[in-house]
């Protein structure tokens, strides 16, 4: 496992999305088990998209130089646009304001739909493995499953940390929306410089 491809993946995950929102808001809202429960299905909404990826990627990574030009060019689009959003995103997170806990499943249903019924995954992931899988390795299908893998323990325990910050902090953050913009500032900066990155990366 390279050390690119873990600072890549922490960056990406760590980066505001619906995921991280959504367990900010759980943590904010209900406290430190229903911000892991939700973290939780999050990272469950991810298999679809990650499965998906490596099915069509183990082909097409050995088939032509175009097709990886043209899925990394996608990617940089994608991390530029995200970028953008995140700038476009005002005002503080919507926060409930009563604590009584869901049951997890409902919760993590709630997840799971979040990430399943969000198509950039799909197109991130495409663009996203095929930057850490060599042309020489003999199993890039296993490779891209392992990178899954780890990039999905990441995006969970990265949530939890969110959920359980969000959980501590809650009234400080609730009262002080400035403090929610500043953190979106600095996300997409993330996202435009790992675009940038990305643009300028070989096969």
């Amino acid at each position: 496992m390279t050390p690119e491809f873990l600072v890549t993946s922490l960056i990406v995950v760590a980066s505001p999305g619906t995921g991280v929102l959504l367990t900010l808001a759980a943590g904010l809202s209900q406290g430190a088990r229903a911000s892991a429960v939700t973290a939780f299905g999050c990272t469950l909404g991810i298999v679809p998209h990650m499965a998906a990826a490596v099915l069509g990627l183990a082909a097409l990574l050995h088939a032509s130089a175009v097709a990886f030009q043209g899925l990394k060019i996608l990617g940089v689009l994608y991390l530029l646009y995200m970028a953008w959003a995140t700038l476009k995103e005002r005002g503080a997170l919507s926060v409930e304001a009563d604590r009584t806990q869901r049951p997890a499943s409902r919760m993590i249903l709630r997840a799971v739909l979040v990430n399943v019924l969000n198509p950039k995954l799909s197109i991130f992931f495409l663009a996203f493995l095929p930057q850490f899988v060599s042309d020489a390795d003999p199993r890039p299908l296993a490779r891209m499953l392992e990178l899954g893998g780890v990039f999905m323990a990441l995006t969970f325990a990265v949530f939890v940390v969110y959920g359980l910050f969000a959980a501590a902090v809650r009234d400080q953050v609730v009262s002080r929306p400035r403090v929610m913009a500043w953190m979106r500032r600095s996300f997409a900066a993330a996202f435009a410089a790992l675009g940038a990155k990305l643009a300028l990366a070989e096969r």
